[in-house]
């Protein structure tokens, strides 16, 4: 089988970018990815793995479906600790040097499972706990460890957005002002398998249903990461921003504290209150999406007339090989498949202790076909090309592209196969 090697303009990279619509939909203390139900199997009560405690999200690989430990154990990863050193990621390197001998197994744990969560940072993002001196008895209010350590780490992207517009800003003085450490923060993430390289920008919309009707809605209309109330019941907020996104993050931050519907009383057990009835405000918007706020098992505490709708776009970019496989006039006219030769001629000439020898006079089959009936069209060298095998610098096979009817090659074509792989 001879080699032929790409030409200087046999292969291009580019790269695809797709905008998939994503949509989350929360209610009673479950989560709903793109309208999927959850699903019970034969063996399990959630076939992709995803329970109902942690739902609406994806299964990476999908694997161990319908499985149940006891009846069809589920399949898991692991490695097997040598001189290489190779383990898991998610195991520290201390662990594995100390509690696993040479020859342990370490295993993993299948399926890999992502969904949205929610995080409600109240009363203040910023709050931090008492420190205590044991030898003078003097108590540092606000010295300790931060109650909400993700609040922290955002600050820092949060300034880095206020080039897109103010209300990005920690603390600021544009219009009535504000300090988001000492505000109560409602707090979204999206993990960034579900939105690829960044959330498209102005495609955000936060819906608020009660009983099933729209009671209010934000979108980031402008393109900048403002989520302005566009509908609601109570038209106070109506241009008003309730929150910011943070694109590359996929990060969404609801600071709205003003009452979506007046009219409406919810109950609502979200560490703000003991449990009694608030008004549907955007600081409680998603509660149960993943908080631990509600289970979905208790009614009797759960926001029962309130679900939430998340939308937005993804930016997925895929890097595409393109490459042009050609087989020029005068090659690529020969076949290893064994009905290329003559049905019933000898495959060997001789053979023994000391010698192997082919049959130099086997003929290859005529495979040209005539238009007139009882007439035999002199001999064509011709192939059927089936597949066409893709090999690294050191000659390793790496690829393999099959066409799904064989494509006719005679000697005096030139044939080009276009194929593409997505990296």
């Amino acid at each position: 089988m001879s080699y032929r090697k790409f030409g200087k303009n046999d292969v291009l990279l580019n790269t695809m970018q797709a905008h998939p619509s994503v949509d989350f939909f929360v209610y009673n203390g479950r989560i709903y990815f793109n309208d999927h139900r959850h699903e019970s199997g034969s063996f399990s009560d959630a076939v992709l793995g995803i329970t109902a405690s942690f739902s609406g999200g994806i299964s990476l690989y999908e694997y161990n479906i319908d499985r149940l430990t006891g009846s069809n154990n589920p399949i898991y990863p692991y490695i097997t600790k040598d001189s290489a050193g190779a383990s898991f990621k998610t195991v520290a390197a201390t662990t594995v040097s100390t509690e696993f001998q040479y020859g342990d197994r370490i295993n993993g744990f299948y399926p890999m499972t992502a969904s949205i969560s929610r995080e409600f940072m109240s009363p203040a993002a910023g709050a931090r706990g008492t420190v205590v001196n044991t030898e003078t008895e003097i108590v540092n209010l606000g010295a300790g460890a931060p109650t909400f350590p993700h609040f922290y780490g955002l600050k820092n992207r949060l300034e880095y957005y206020t080039r897109f517009s103010e209300h990005y800003r920690v603390s600021s003085s544009y219009e009535t002002g504000w300090n988001k450490a000492e505000q109560a923060l409602n707090v979204i993430y999206v993990p960034s398998i579900f939105y690829g390289s960044r959330i498209n920008p102005g495609t955000v919309s936060l819906k608020w249903y009660i009983s099933g009707t729209l009671a209010a809605e934000v979108r980031d209309t402008k393109e900048n990461g403002e989520l302005i109330e566009v509908t609601s019941s109570n038209s106070t907020g109506n241009g008003s921003v309730a929150g910011v996104v943070m694109y590359n993050e996929g990060v969404i931050i609801l600071t709205g504290s003003w009452e979506v519907d007046p009219l409406v009383s919810l109950p609502l057990n979200d560490g703000l209150t003991s449990g009694g009835l608030v008004k549907p405000k955007w600081l409680y918007f998603g509660v149960g999406g993943n908080d631990g706020k509600i289970n979905p098992d208790r009614a009797d505490v759960a926001f029962a007339t309130a679900s939430f709708g998340i939308h937005f776009e993804a930016e997925t970019n895929t890097q595409v090989y393109t490459m042009f496989a050609k087989a020029s006039r005068g090659q690529a006219n020969y076949s290893n498949n064994p009905t290329y030769l003559t049905k019933g001629e000898p495959y060997l000439q001789q053979s023994g202790s000391h010698i192997y020898e082919e049959n130099p006079n086997r003929t290859i089959k005529n495979t040209a076909s005539s238009s007139f009936a009882s007439y035999n069209e002199p001999f064509k060298r011709q192939v059927y090309i089936s597949r066409v095998g893709i090999y690294d610098e050191n000659k390793n096979l790496i690829g393999i592209a099959t066409l799904a009817n064989p494509v006719l090659k005679k000697e005096d074509e030139d044939l080009a196969f276009k194929i593409k792989l997505d990296i």
